[in-house]
């Protein structure tokens, strides 16, 4: 039997995947989390094999920041991310955080069922459109650091805002500005935010 653990925020997602999860002979839904703190709590209590995590948690910690505290336990389960986003910044972050699978909400049941048993014997399992994105990553590529920025910029962050935040010179800032416009093919710093948001390399700003 695998043991699996949601981690949520929203009570009415959670009750619908594990009526779904439920309903399988060998799989079983042992504990669920609406935050960062639970989440620890849950996985240090009940060792599940598998945690399908979120990554807007509400308040606080993200579901990438949480993988990371989970992979670096002592017997870490396997992290399934599930979520409704699909730009580059939010899988590279999940999958550099330590997540095996990075799953959209709008897959059909059996891809969850799938995937959720792909992770628990080790695998590395993404959407078909999650990997199509990774797949169609073309030209030259962007650095973390240059998405972070990107993610930045769309928050109106001036030069001095950006160094300040980054603990970087305004000079550092202009140097990958300067790359950020040669790779995205742009001259602005709002038509590079358009172009990232476009290419689904950043959320548009909430």
């Amino acid at each position: 039997m695998i043991k699996v653990a949601l981690v949520d925020d929203h009570p009415v997602v959670r009750a619908g995947v594990r009526a779904l999860v439920e309903a399988q002979d060998d799989l079983t839904v042992v504990g669920e989390a609406s935050d960062a703190h639970s989440a620890e709590q849950l996985v240090a209590a009940l060792h599940p094999d598998v945690v399908l995590m979120d990554l807007n948690l509400g308040p606080g910690a993200g579901g990438a920041e949480v993988t990371a505290r989970l992979r670096a336990l002592p017997e870490p389960p396997y992290v399934l991310v599930l979520t409704t986003y699909d730009t580059e910044a939010d899988i590279m972050s999940a999958i550099d955080a330590g997540a095996s699978g990075y799953l959209l909400k709008d897959a059909p049941p059996d891809d969850l069922f799938r995937a959720i048993r792909g992770t628990a014997r080790g695998e590395t399992v993404l959407s078909p459109a999650v990997a199509a994105r990774l797949v169609r990553r073309s030209g030259p590529m962007l650095t973390e650091r240059e998405v972070e920025i990107l993610g930045l910029l769309a928050t109106g962050k001036s030069n001095r805002d950006l160094a300040k935040k980054l603990f970087v010179s305004e000079a550092t800032i202009k140097s990958h500005l300067a790359h950020i416009y040669t790779k995205l093919e742009v001259d602005t710093r709002a038509a590079a935010v358009a172009r990232a948001i476009e290419q689904r390399i950043i959320r548009p700003p909430s």
